[in-house]
Order: C-alpha cells, then sequence, then structure tokens
C-alpha cells in the first residue's frame, strides 16, 4: 500500500499544504464537514420516509 510508512504521511500531508495553503484548509475542513452533517441528516430523513406506517404500508 502507498502510505505504509509516516514518511509518506508526512510527504502527503506538505503536498496537500503547499497545493491548497495552510489558510484554505480550515475553511474546505469546515465546509466539508458542514456538507458531512447536511448528507448525514438527508439520509436520516430518507430513511424516516421508508419506514412503514401503523397499518403496514409503506409512507409515500
Amino acid at each position: 500500500m502507498f502510505l505504509k510508512e509516516p514518511t509518506h504521511i508526512l510527504l502527503v500531508l506538505v503536498v496537500i499544504i503547499l497545493l491548497f495553503g495552510a489558510k484554505r484548509l480550515p475553511d474546505s475542513a469546515r465546509s466539508l464537514g458542514k456538507s458531512l452533517k447536511i448528507f448525514k441528516s438527508e439520509m436520516k430523513d430518507m430513511k424516516d420516509e421508508k419506514k412503514p406506517d401503523q397499518d403496514g404500508q409503506a409512507s409515500a
């Protein structure tokens, strides 16, 4: 595998910091976290919609 050694991980992190810059990384991580939170809530809503009602039929 590619990232077996700590030096490989360190090298990848350095390249990412050089490409995106230290200022943009926290903003990118924050927006990614918000997107994941929205995605999880939407998936939960979809799962709740598919649960059957009391009379045994799936809700529309």
